[in-house]
């Protein structure tokens, strides 16, 4: 309940509350108080404008506009809700039908609503309009069938993602029902985006049931609600246009405060699925500090931390990483899949947003703070001084848009240039990162690349800005050899043309270990060992990759290097060395003490209790 009270103090929960509660109480009360003032005629006012008497004037029978429309409302609002009831319930019951008959009727009623969705809402009206007949009655059944497709879509996708859960797997094997899996597992978990939904739907309910009522097929006489008074008000709207105004000014407005309710509810629903997101996360202390001279360092990270909410708490995937780097630096950031080498790069470039908590004791980046630092500002530095290099750049590029105007896109936004000259900057970056045919490819979609040719226009793109920091997040993946091997010569003659730093974050050590002179292995969430890359490794974890590394030298007959078992998950990583439990030179106190990451040498660090003796 405090999330709904939080709700209603925000002004667009207490305006869309002020507007119900008023909407309610004219329909309950209005009819009860000026039923008979809407009705009495007055032959001597007829047609007549606003006045004292009639403070919106009257109609061609010389009633009262205001007590009409006030009386009206009652209609109005019952008959667009009876409609959204009709649409919501129609619409969950073909939703849900799937997932209960065999599938040949499945598909059939699968069908049919897809069908139905193609469909404009109006002619949808119409059609069900002539089906039902001219009437209150056709009218209330025309707009309900008319709203159930849009319901149905909605139901269907909803139930989809929620049926194939492990916890309705397990219920479907214990032997539930489908009648009981459908109300007691799925229903539950997919009605709050209903209500939502439906909320906002009853404005649109209201409005196309009053076009049906301007339109004559509607409500009829006597009976009125706003869309017919809406008709009548028109034809003397020369004369009198407060008679037509009035209910299109109810209708709008009710229209709203349907509207706005509903999107309060799903601020409600998106602070409840959310509200540990906002809460403080308690910051861990840091586990070891960055301690060598910071005079010239680009990128400065101390305890560094990504945490994501969840019921019971919150998950950190990574969790106190700590290191620098310098003006043409190339640093290599290795590591098994979910060890945290993404989320640190991402956080870096403040791409990671909310729900997600993103802490650190210091990050800074070319001597701004990037955690502190005003929005504007930041954006400035991060547009123009680093550049991410993403794993898929398909995903990267706008499949929409041609590959030179998303590389001008940047020039524009950050440097100011006109159309044409950040379009020719752009064909200048495509060709100085070797794509042939640059000006003709630029006017290309990226569907019309190769792997290889993307991944070139993407560090292209990183280069519109002159930037001081790559961060290339596997680049390589799934290009053949030949490729790689053009990308990294690329990334290296960026390096030493411009004197810009290099974050390679990759699976393939051996790849890092020729492209860089720093590596960094990351082990669930921290980094085990930061060492030169021509320098012996000392840590287990590190020894254990570059034995699982195949080359020309691997030995065919002999069975394939593996590391046992599997890193463990960001929530249940244990007290001591995460890495004990697949070590072979753990002991006791390894799984009892998480160790530190310490110098061995003046620019090795380790996090091992053996790294004494484990060369």
């Amino acid at each position: 309940m405090a999330k709904w009270f939080a709700a209603l103090r925000t002004p667009v929960g207490a305006f869309s509350a002020a507007l119900l509660v008023l909407v309610f109480a004219l329909a309950v009360l209005a009819p009860l108080l000026w039923h008979g003032s809407a009705f009495e005629v007055d032959t001597e006012a007829i047609g007549q404008g606003p006045s004292a008497a009639h403070w919106l004037g009257t109609d061609n029978l010389g009633r009262d506009v205001l007590f009409r429309v006030l009386v009206a409302t009652r209609l109005s609002v019952l008959l667009a809700v009876l409609a959204t009831a009709i649409g919501v319930v129609t619409g969950l019951v073909l939703g849900t039908l799937p997932s209960l008959l065999p599938r040949p009727a499945a598909r059939l009623i699968t069908a049919a609503v897809n069908i139905a969705v193609a469909f404009p809402g109006l002619l949808l009206v119409l059609f069900f309009s002539v089906i039902f007949g001219v009437g209150t009655h056709g009218a209330v059944l025309a707009v309900g069938f008319a709203l159930a497709p849009a319901f149905a879509r909605l139901a269907q996708t909803l139930s989809a993602s929620v049926a194939g859960q492990d916890f309705v797997s397990a219920a479907r094997i214990s032997g539930v029902g489908r009648i009981r899996l459908l109300v007691r597992h799925i229903l539950p978990n997919i009605g709050e985006p209903l209500v939502v939904n439906a909320t906002i739907g009853a404005g649109a309910s209201l409005l196309t049931f009053s076009g049906l009522s301007f339109l004559g097929i509607g409500v009829q006489a006597p009976d009125y609600d706003w869309g017919r008074l809406l008709g009548e008000g028109l034809n003397g709207i020369y004369v009198n246009p407060a008679a037509a105004l009035a209910p299109g000014v109810a209708v709008v407005l009710v229209g709203l405060a349907f509207n706005l309710a509903g999107e309060t509810v799903a601020g409600v629903i998106g602070v409840r699925t959310g509200s540990r997101a906002s809460a403080p996360r308690p910051v861990t202390p840091a586990r070891e500090k960055v301690t060598e001279d910071l005079g010239d360092a680009l990128l400065v990270v101390e305890n560094l931390q990504v945490a994501f909410p969840r019921p019971s708490g919150w998950t950190v995937p990574v969790r106190g990483v700590g290191f620098t780097v310098r003006a043409g630096e190339a640093i290599g950031v290795v590591g098994e899949s979910g060890s945290g080498k993404s989320l640190t790069g991402l956080a870096v470039s403040r791409l990671i947003e909310a729900p997600a908590a993103v802490t650190a004791d210091r990050l800074d980046f070319a001597g701004q703070p990037v955690l502190t630092a005003p929005e504007r500002d930041l954006r400035r530095l991060l547009g123009t001084s680093l550049a991410m290099v993403f794993q898929d750049p398909m995903t990267s590029f706008n499949p929409t848009r041609r590959i030179g105007n998303q590389l001008a896109e940047v020039s524009q936004q950050h440097q100011g240039l006109p159309r044409a000259k950040a379009f020719a900057r752009a064909v200048e970056r495509l060709r100085a990162v070797r794509i042939p045919a640059a000006e003709r490819r630029a006017r290309q979609y990226p569907h019309e690349f190769s792997g290889g040719m993307r991944q070139r226009a993407m560090i292209g793109m990183g280069l519109m800005g002159d930037p001081r920091l790559i961060i290339a997040d596997e680049p390589t993946t799934a290009l053949d050899v030949t490729v790689q091997r053009q990308l990294l010569r690329l990334l290296a003659r960026t390096r030493n043309e411009r004197n810009t730093a290099i974050i390679l974050i990759s699976h393939d050590i051996a790849v890092v270990a020729q492209t860089c002179e720093r590596m960094l292995v990351m082990y669930a969430g921290r980094i085990v060992e930061d060492l030169p890359s021509s320098a012996a490794p000392r840590h287990p974890y590190t020894k254990a990759l570059l034995a699982a590394t195949l080359d020309l030298e691997t030995d065919r007959d002999a069975p394939l290097a593996v590391i046992p078992g599997r890193p463990p998950e960001p929530d249940r990583v244990p007290d001591g060395c995460a890495f004990a439990d697949r070590c072979p030179a753990a002991t006791d106190r390894c799984r009892a003490e998480d160790p530190v990451l310490e110098l061995v040498e003046a620019t090795h660090r380790v996090a091992c209790w053996h790294k004494e003796g484990v060369r």
